[in-house]
């Protein structure tokens, strides 16, 4: 088990966690293999089943690798490459980006019910998006920007604003008291949820389309091209990289933020850090994927159970994880009651919950962050 100690410096707080160590070097490459299944499970199945010879080959043709005989029908590769492809990888960059944002804030906050959306981004991004269906009626359903409707740009530029009201609603002489920073979070997204509902009861009036709403309430990948994944998956796939360079500070912040400077930490500059790159790695997913839960909460805790509290080797863990995790949720969602797809928000409840409740009462000990 990985556990983080007080040292002299922070570099030797973490030493135990070295991605060098053979331990962890082998949890990271066996997560990535099985995301790995998982992509390749997800592109495999649907409404239209592709046998997975026939992916391989039409994925090394298409990268101009091999020249095989094309035994598939036409309309086979434009289903993978076009429709399913896609949707898979957007999966995947959705539950990277909300266990790691999960990650990210359950550390800073030093709180394990602390998951994405603890800091008023899912207020922000569902008034956000009840503006982008008030205004896709005179603008047209036709507005796009790089292959993104207008709805999820507003759930986007949402989660930002709010993001950045409850950061300066927090601020307290220059620093970012952690629990004020938490209930600004909860009053702000509190507010503006509220506001929504306010919006729905004038339904009536405003001609708001409302099965679209709780769609995207209760979350589903929204990925229709790849010019939508050539701009999200830069800046998620960037973001998270960034954010693995904050875990000394978010382990000498579990000690305590007095303990943290101690070791030589800017609190308040990792604070900030962790702050938006935790906020842009939500603010993204819920552009893509709307608003799914339980992802960002769950999969940290599971991590954490299975490998330890450090978020050295905790954070691309977490990130791997929820990426596959996501894929199969999604999986799950567009095939279980084919040809109706079910809500992935409902999946990853179902998914993630009971062997959470499984894993926590199996190891029968006081959990810790």
């Amino acid at each position: 088990m990985l556990t983080v100690k007080a040292h002299a410096n922070p570099s030797e707080a973490t030493k135990a966690a070295d991605l060098s160590r053979p331990g962890a070097a082998a949890v990271l490459l066996a997560l990535t293999a099985a995301l790995l299944v998982v992509v390749v499970l997800g592109a495999t199945f649907g409404s239209v089943a592709i046998s997975p010879p026939a992916l391989g080959e039409m994925t090394l043709n298409r990268l101009g690798l091999t020249h095989f005989a094309v035994t598939w029908r036409p309309q086979d590769a434009v289903i993978l490459f076009d429709l399913r492809l896609p949707r898979v990888v957007g999966a995947a960059l959705v539950g990277l980006a909300l266990a790691e944002a999960g990650t990210l804030f359950q550390g800073l906050l030093r709180n394990p019910l602390a998951d994405p959306f603890v800091i008023g981004t899912s207020g922000g991004a569902m008034l956000g998006a009840v503006v982008g269906i008030l205004l896709s009626a005179p603008l047209g359903a036709g507005v796009a920007l790089a292959g993104f409707g207008i709805v999820p740009l507003t759930a986007f530029v949402g989660a930002l604003l709010s993001m950045a009201l409850v950061y300066q609603l927090a601020r307290v002489g220059g620093r970012t008291p952690v629990v004020t920073l938490l209930l600004a979070g909860f009053a702000v997204s509190s507010v503006l949820s509220y506001t929504v509902s306010f919006l729905l009861i004038l339904n009536d009036q405003l001609q708001l389309n409302l099965p679209r709403i709780y769609g995207w309430l209760l979350g589903g990948i929204d990925v229709n091209t790849w010019s939508q994944l050539f701009i999200v998956g830069p800046v998620i796939g960037v973001t998270a990289i960034a954010a693995v360079s904050l875990a000394n500070g978010l382990n000498a912040l579990s000690l305590g933020e007095e303990m943290a400077e101690r070791l030589g930490i800017d609190v308040e500059r990792d604070k900030r850090l962790i702050i938006v790159a935790g906020s842009l790695l939500t603010a993204t997913a819920v552009s893509i994927g709307g608003l799914i839960g339980f992802v960002g909460l769950i999969v940290p805790h599971i991590l954490r159970l299975l490998c330890g509290p450090d978020n050295r080797l905790l954070l691309p863990a977490s990130a791997l994880t929820g990426a596959a995790f996501m894929v199969l949720a999604d999986l799950l969602a567009r095939t279980i009651l084919s040809p109706l797809e079910i809500p992935v928000g409902i999946i990853t409840a179902f998914l993630g919950g009971p062997y959470f409740l499984y894993l926590l009462r199996k190891n029968r000990r006081e959990y810790r962050m």
